[in-house]
Order: structure tokens, then C-alpha cells, then sequence
């Protein structure tokens, strides 16, 4: 474009206009702004009367500064004006160049257009070029193609000798051929290869065959193993062609090892015969570390590293006795035997030094981080089912020794004694043999198993106790009744009290180390409830005997001669000459409890109103006899062993002080003081001793009586045990209303 159509274009400035245009509200404010500022600046500069001379150099000054601003303002909107100018021209420019291009690439298209119409004619004799192509490869190809069929028998020759490096190469050159007709011919599978896969496939399960017999041909074809894995692994590492899928042969080899290790040692789906799970363990214990040991030294000489043979092999070792396990514990319960085995064999023998923490394995054998053989649930399991056999067990074992036990208290000899004199019997040894061999036995095994079969024993000690007492209750009922009159009854009851003795001094071995201390309480308080029983049953004996002499005490006879109290003595010292037989310390309670018992007697005779005294002197013999009889008794407990006697003195020589006051008017203290001594006494037992005593009105016996209610209540005393409680005393006969019914 030349200079003169150049200035044609560009728009032109009136001249004097200061700028283009309407004038902009904006500039409006900025003069206004402007004048308000100069004014202000007028009005400071000349508010002196010296400055106004000065106005004509103001004015001069400002015009110039005026018209210096409004040339710059020009030169500037003139530049503005120029830069429009030129980009309004370079835009027209532009429009007609796409203009232009744009009808260039309509004839373009035109002509393109004719260029497809014009080839395709043409079509039929490309599609004839390309078939003249292929067929000028495969007829390169032909003599490979006609031997395919030969190589293919020839690899499955190959693979039935087992030469697998062998077959493989030959696999892959057919392979690759079938590749090369791909790239001719596309996608077109020739019929000569459709064979192919399953031939390859049929290599594939030789290879994944010798993987799972790897520790066989570990020791017998090393050679075999090596070629498997490599053709394995080569096939793994190689890329196939597009849109075939990969064949993982090594993968395919490492489940071989797994399962071929699996299927020799836990592929049997019978499970062992109840008896027959310790032998099957023992053939584990004896194996699985021999496979080990034949996996380290052996087979992963043959593997690549990243296999980790002896890794994988013990944890598919460790993983297929797991579900063995759990396949053994789902079926039926099994016996207390094989529970224990179970238990034993899986918590110390298996990660022993016996089997996997053996010392000649490698830290890559190590099974401790893996899943426990067992389970929480699976040892409760087994040691719930071993606790509950071996219960059964215990029971009978028990039942079969007081059966025993009980026959032979009807014999016609004595117990057995052993070299002390005392009544002896094996009962108490094997009761508690059988108690601790239990605990003893499952000790090594786990604490809580040992805890669980410690509290089966306490719990069926404490049945045998029950058993063994109802036992002696039934040989007493029938012994008394006469049904089975034992020859021997006294004997066999002063045995059962060394037996209960036995067992009470060994029942501590049932203890456990560290248990708590009130374990033992219940069979304690059961021992000695049975041994309150045996005493009442010998007891009930003794007075049964007892009984007729006592009928006739007391009386005239009595206070006038010591017979019958010697008679009672007589036949208490015959009935307890076996006492001696009884070991310490239960003699010393049973001859107690025997004192006990006579005075007891004593006390109810006296109670039972047979006898008053008609005066002094028949009270002064009533006093003299009673304290004649408490040593008489005294020494009839002492001479048969009592260490000490508790019982005779004090409660007669009470009673002899009561009978023996002159004085009336005081009997109300020795009735207060009888009280202290004897908290149970009750005013029948004093009425029935008043009575006894005789020689009392009724206001003076009212007035003793009334010290028992109104006198100071008797000292405590953690010893004393009841004894007037224990005497039955008869109501006194009431003389009038005052005495009993509603007028009292």
C-alpha cells in the first residue's frame, strides 16, 4: 500500500480543536476540580495587598504553563489517533486475506473431490496387489507350514519324555510362526496351527506335574525340577503378542508345589480313628520336619531366589495342618485321650525344638509369626472336652471306690489297721491319687487347663463327700433297722473318721500355686460336715446304749450308791476302747464330743423330774453324788485320752452349788450365776432343777426365777457352745391361771 492511499485512510484533526469528540462528563469534574483548586490558591497568594503587584507575572506564568499542557495534550491524543488508524487498516487488510483463503480452499476441496471419484475404480486392484502380496509371503512360508504338523508331533513327543527345554523351543518357533502369518494375514488362523494352544497348554501341565512332585525329583531328577522351573519362568518373563493373554506358568508352578506339598501329607479326606490321632501327629512329627530339611538343602537350589522355597513350603506345611485341624475338630467329639494329645502336641511339640523351632531349620522356616494352629476357641474346645471325659472318668473311678469302700463295711472282721493300730484303708490315698494325677497330668499343657481340671477335681471331690456321707447315712438306717446288721458297725464308722482325717490333711495338694485361697473352702466346710456326721452316727450309738442306765437316774439307788453311774461309765469305756484306733486330732474331738454327750444325757435325766429331795440331808447326798459323778466322768474321758475335759466338772458342780444352799433366800444369785456360766439355760431347766431340789415354796421358787429374767446378761465367750439347749426339759404343771394361758 503506497503512502498517498495510506494518508487516505487515516482520519484527520480540525485544526485548534484541543480533542476529538463530544467533551467526557469526567473532564467536566476534573475543570471544575481544577478552577476550586486555583482558586483557593489565588485567594491565599493574594490575600496581601503587597502581592497584587505581582498579578501580571502570575497571569504571564500560568498562560504559559496553560498552553505548554494543552500542546502535550494534543501531541498525546494525536499519537492515540495514529495507533487507531493503523490497527483499523491492518484489520481490513486481514479481511480480505481470509477472504481470499477462503475461496482457495473451496477449489481444493472441488478438486479433492474429483481425485476420490477418479480411485475408485482403482479399489479392485489394490485388494488384488494385497492378495498377490500375501500370497508371495506364504508361498515363502510353505515349506515352514508343511513341516507344522511334524513339529507339533515331534514337541508332544518331547513333552511325554519329559525333555521340557526341548519342547519349549520348539513351542516357540511354532508359535512364532503363527505370529508371522498373523502379520500377513491378519487376524486369518490358518488350520494348521489350531492345535497350537492345547499344545502349549498340555506343556503347561507337565511343567505344573513335575512342580508338584518337586521334593521327589529334588532327590531323584534335580535336572527335571531345573528344566520346569526355567521354561516356567522364561514363559512368565515373555511379552505375548496383542490380544493374547498371558500365560503366568510361574504362578502356576508355585500353586503345584503347594498343593503337590499338601496332597502328600494332608490329601487323605479320612480323618484319624479315635486312638489313631497320636500315631498320625508322630507321623507329622517325624515328617514335616524332614520335608523342611529336604526343602533347604534340595529343591531351592533348583528355584530362583524370589521363590523362597522354604518359606512357601512351611507355610503350606503350617497352613495345610491348620485346615486339617479344623476339618479333625468339626467332625465328632473327640476322646479325652486324643484331646490331650491335640493340645499337648499343638501348643509344645509342634513349635518345639522337636518340629519347627528345630535348631538345623533356617530363619526362613519360622511358622511362630503365622496363624496359631489352634485357635482361642479351639483350645476351650478341646480343653472343655478333656475336662468333661476326664470328669466322667473321675466319677466313676470315685463311685467304683466307695462302692468298694461300702461292701466291705459288712464284713465280719475288723478294718484293717495299719502299723500305728489306727483303722486304715486305701480309699483316701487313691481318691486323692486319682485327684492330683489328674491335675498332675495336665500341668504341662497349659495353666488353663490345669486350672479347669483342678476345679473338676475340687467339684468332684466335693460329690464323692455327699456320696460318701449318704453312703454312711443308709449303713446306719439299715444297720439300726436290722435290714443289714453290720458285725462291726463302731469300727467301720471310727475308719470313716481316719478317712475323713486323710483326706482333710491332703486335700491341700489340690492347691494350686498362685490360686486363690478360698478354692478350697467348700471342700473344707464338706469335711467337716462329714465329720460332724460320723460323730453324730457314733455318737447316736453310744447313747443308744446308754439310754436304759440313764432311764433309771435319778433316784433313791442313786443318791445312796455309785452303781449306776458306774454302770454308765462301764459301758462307755467298752464302747469307746476302739477310740484309740482314730488318728489326731479327730480322737481328741470325738472323745469331746463323746464327754459331751454323756453329760447331755446326764443333764436330761436330771431334768426329767424322777426325783425331790425331801430335806437337807437327801439334798446334801443329791450335791455329794453330783460332784462324786463329775469326777467319776472326768476321769472316765481322761483315762481314755482326752487331754482335757470341758465339759463334766463345771456344769455339775453348778448344779451341785444350786442344790446344795441351806439358805433359800440366795438361790436367786446361783440361779443369776448359773446363767453367767450357761447363757442357753431357760426357766424351764431351772424349774426342773428347783424342782429337783425340792423344799421351796412358791413365792421363794417365783423369786429365784425372777433372777434369771432380772439379772445382769452373761459375759460373751467365743468358746462356749450350747449345752442346756440341747437338754429337753418339761413344762412345769401350771397350779393356776397366774401360771400360763391368757390370766398371766
Amino acid at each position: 500500500m503506497d503512502s498517498a492511499a495510506k494518508d487516505e485512510m487515516q482520519p484527520t484533526l480540525s485544526p485548534g480543536s484541543s480533542c476529538p469528540g463530544p467533551e467526557w462528563p469526567e473532564q467536566e469534574r476534573a475543570e471544575r476540580l481544577a478552577r476550586g483548586a486555583a482558586l483557593k490558591w489565588a485567594s491565599g497568594i493574594f490575600y496581601q495587598p503587597e502581592q497584587l503587584a505581582r498579578l501580571g507575572q502570575y497571569r504571564s506564568r500560568e498562560v504559559q504553563r496553560t498552553c505548554s499542557l494543552e500542546a502535550r495534550l494534543k501531541s498525546v491524543m494525536q499519537s492515540y489517533l495514529e495507533g487507531v488508524q493503523t490497527g483499523v487498516w491492518q484489520l481490513a487488510r486481514a479481511l480480505e486475506s481470509v477472504q481470499e483463503t477462503r475461496e482457495a480452499l473451496s477449489q481444493a476441496c472441488g478438486l479433492l473431490q474429483g481425485v476420490s471419484q477418479a480411485s475408485q475404480p482403482l479399489q479392485p486392484l489394490r485388494e488384488q496387489v494385497a492378495q498377490h502380496k500375501q500370497l508371495q509371503a506364504l508361498s515363502q512360508l510353505l515349506p515352514r507350514l508343511r513341516a507344522v504338523p511334524a513339529a507339533v508331533a515331534h514337541t508332544e513327543i518331547l513333552i511325554d519324555a519329559q525333555q521340557f527345554l526341548e519342547a519349549y523351543v520348539s513351542l516357540r518357533e511354532l508359535e512364532q510362526l503363527r505370529e508371522d502369518t498373523w502379520a500377513l494375514l491378519g487376524v486369518l488362523e490358518l488350520p494348521v496351527f489350531q492345535g497350537l494352544d492345547l499344545l502349549a497348554e498340555a506343556l503347561g501341565q507337565a511343567v505344573e506335574a513335575a512342580a508338584g512332585t518337586a521334593g521327589k525329583l529334588a532327590r531323584e531328577d534335580p535336572a527335571l525340577l531345573v528344566a520346569a522351573v526355567r521354561v516356567a519362568e522364561v514363559e512368565t518373563g515373555r511379552k505375548p503378542p496383542l490380544g493374547q493373554a498371558p500365560r503366568d506358568w510361574r504362578q502356576r508352578c508355585l500353586r503345584a508345589l503347594q498343593e503337590g506339598l499338601e496332597r502328600a501329607h494332608f490329601g487323605s479326606p479320612v480323618l484319624p480313628a479315635p486312638g489313631a490321632l497320636a500315631e498320625w501327629l508322630e507321623a507329622l512329627r517325624v515328617a514335616l520336619p524332614v520335608e523342611l530339611a529336604t526343602a533347604e538343602a534340595l529343591v531351592a537350589p533348583c528355584c530362583p531366589p524370589h521363590y523362597n522355597v522354604v518359606q512357601l513350603w512351611a507355610y503350606t506345611l503350617h497352613s495345610g495342618l491348620h485346615r486339617s485341624l479344623q476339618h479333625l475338630l468339626t467332625g465328632p467329639e473327640l476322646g479325652a485321650a486324643d484331646a490331650f494329645t491335640l493340645l499337648h502336641w499343638a501348643l509344645h511339640v509342634y513349635l518345639g525344638q522337636e518340629m519347627m523351632g528345630s535348631l538345623e531349620l533356617g530363619p526362613e522356616a519360622d511358622v511362630s509369626q503365622l496363624e496359631p494352629l489352634l485357635t482361642v476357641e479351639n483350645i476351650e474346645q478341646l480343653e472343655a472336652t478333656f475336662v468333661a471325659n476326664v470328669q466322667a472318668n473321675v466319677a466313676q473311678w470315685l463311685q467304683n471306690a466307695l462302692d468298694e469302700e461300702v461292701a466291705e463295711w459288712g464284713w465280719k472282721q475288723e478294718p484293717n489297721t495299719d502299723s500305728s493300730g489306727s483303722y486304715y484303708s486305701p480309699l483316701p490315698a487313691i481318691v486323692m491319687q486319682i485327684l492330683e494325677e489328674n491335675i498332675r497330668v495336665a500341668s504341662p499343657v497349659s495353666e488353663s487347663l490345669q486350672r479347669r481340671v483342678q476345679g473338676m477335681a475340687l467339684s468332684e471331690l466335693g460329690v464323692f463327700l455327699r456320696s460318701f456321707s449318704d453312703a454312711l447315712i443308709r449303713f446306719s438306717r439299715d444297720h439300726l433297722r436290722g435290714e443289714a446288721v453290720a458285725p462291726h458297725y463302731v469300727p467301720y464308722l471310727l475308719a470313716t473318721l481316719n478317712h475323713q482325717s486323710a483326706l482333710s490333711s491332703s486335700v491341700s495338694v489340690l492347691q494350686l500355686d498362685g490360686a486363690a485361697s478360698g478354692a478350697l473352702a467348700p471342700v473344707e466346710a464338706a469335711l467337716d460336715d462329714l465329720q460332724r456326721r460320723i460323730c453324730r452316727l457314733v455318737l447316736e450309738a453310744l447313747l443308744a446304749e446308754l439310754q436304759p442306765l440313764f432311764a433309771t437316774l435319778p433316784s433313791r439307788r442313786w443318791l445312796s450308791s455309785p452303781e449306776l453311774l458306774e454302770s454308765v461309765c462301764k459301758r462307755t469305756e467298752r464302747f469307746c476302747r476302739d477310740f484309740w484306733r482314730v488318728r489326731n486330732p479327730t480322737v481328741q474331738v470325738l472323745l469331746a464330743e463323746a464327754e459331751r454327750a454323756v453329760v447331755l444325757q446326764y443333764l436330761s435325766a436330771l431334768m426329767q423330774g424322777r426325783l425331790v429331795c425331801r430335806g437337807a440331808d437327801e439334798r446334801t447326798q443329791a450335791a455329794e453324788r453330783l460332784e462324786h459323778d463329775a469326777a467319776q466322768l472326768q476321769q472316765l474321758f481322761l483315762g481314755l485320752g482326752l487331754e482335757e475335759s470341758a465339759h463334766c466338772a463345771p456344769v455339775l458342780l453348778a448344779l451341785r452349788k444350786l442344790l446344795n444352799l441351806h439358805d433359800p433366800a440366795l438361790l436367786g444369785l446361783e440361779v443369776a450365776c448359773l446363767r453367767q456360766q450357761f447363757p442357753d439355760v431357760s426357766e424351764d431347766h431351772v424349774s426342773a432343777l428347783l424342782d429337783l431340789r425340792g423344799g421351796l415354796s412358791q413365792e421363794q421358787r417365783l423369786a429365784a426365777l425372777s433372777f434369771l429374767k432380772a439379772g445382769p446378761p452373761p459375759s460373751p465367750c467365743a468358746d462356749r457352745r450350747a449345752l442346756f439347749s440341747l437338754v429337753p426339759a418339761p413344762a412345769p404343771e401350771s397350779a393356776s391361771c397366774l401360771r400360763s394361758g391368757f390370766c398371766a
